[in-house]
């Protein structure tokens, strides 16, 4: 198992060496790497076990280092960052040719993100370097949000676990491209779409790729449980109370199934509750002894729809 810890400069001296460490967001733990350096960026894929064609995130410590990471940074990527950075967006901007292909997937655009957390922002400060970081658990599976997630599943193959506490937001970071100065939403995720388009104007959505992603998140199966998942409203969900299924519900218990095998995300009906408790409501279910999830759909709005767009992926 992997040595869990808040020394910045332990994890500083490990990443300058080329290794790999867990690190906190406010969205997702991340796995992060030398992202200039494509030995370190091919142990991520190595220990993630992910396809070489999905593109990684690169972390930074500010819009100015991401500046110096493209060949020309679009006006309303530059007018998010400036509103919504450090935060939970990724914006996919051209590329320079410093920036490895390996970590673009060979595409000429990258996908910049300036984290929300003290400690990984002290981190990047304290680099002279930016990191590549996906989501630190297996290829397409449920993301981490706390060490013990990192360490549960990839504790044999990270030198450090950052500890940053459990993720408040909970799901990966919204990641908006921009082609002929229209706007993309190409994932949902922790910042809703209604704030961006207050400042880019009408947003596209383009979420799915099979087999060529322009950004991560993209693939149809995705954050996905070992057992199978149901998804429906509270009404549809009761069909299927006879199975011996787990539920993970918006609000409300589902009547018919055992009050133990119940998570509830949010009582209050808050989606930002929700979605920070997303990911770990599905891990422990994954542990439990049933056949099959009972997952409720939640409000199509705000951050809805990402929590929304995470159970499809799951059950695909």
């Amino acid at each position: 198992m992997a040595e869990i810890g808040k020394d910045i400069h332990r994890a500083k001296q490990l990443l300058t060496e080329g290794q790999l460490v867990a690190i906190p967001t406010e969205t997702v733990y991340g796995l992060a790497a030398n992202a200039l350096n494509d030995k370190a960026v091919l142990e991520i894929f190595k220990a993630k076990s992910r396809p070489h064609f999905d593109p990684l995130i690169v972390h930074v410590a500010s819009l100015a280092q991401a500046e110096t990471l493209s060949s020309s940074f679009p006006e309303k990527a530059k007018a998010l960052a400036q509103k919504f950075w450090p935060g939970p967006l990724t914006l996919l901007v051209p590329k320079k040719e410093t920036v490895p292909d390996i970590v673009t997937s060979g595409l000429n655009t990258v996908g910049l993100r300036c984290p929300d957390h003290v400690l990984t922002l002290q981190l990047l400060q304290s680099l002279s370097f930016p990191l590549a970081a996906p989501s630190a658990n297996p290829f397409g599976y449920v993301s981490p949000t706390t060490p013990q997630h990192v360490n549960e599943q990839l504790g044999d193959k990270v030198a450090y676990i950052l500890d940053g506490g459990e993720c408040r937001v909970g799901i990966e970071s919204t990641i908006v491209g921009f082609e002929n100065e229209q706007g993309m939403v190409l994932r949902l995720g922790g910042l809703a779409i209604e704030n961006l388009e207050a400042f880019t104007g009408p947003l596209h959505v383009q979420l799915h790729s099979n087999s060529n992603p322009h950004a991560p998140g993209q693939l149809q199966s995705h954050y996905a449980p070992g057992k199978k998942i149901i998804l429906g409203t509270q009404a549809q969900l009761r069909a299927y109370t006879h199975l011996h299924a787990g539920t993970i519900m918006f609000q409300h218990a589902l009547p018919g199934v055992a009050p133990n095998q119940q998570i509830i995300l949010s009582p209050g009906g808050d989606l930002e509750e929700a979605a920070q408790h997303l990911f770990a409501a599905l891990r422990t279910l994954d542990k439990t002894a049933i056949d099959v999830i009972l997952a409720e759909l939640v409000p199509e709005h705000g951050l809805g729809r990402a929590i929304n767009d995470r159970l499809r992926r799951a059950a695909y």
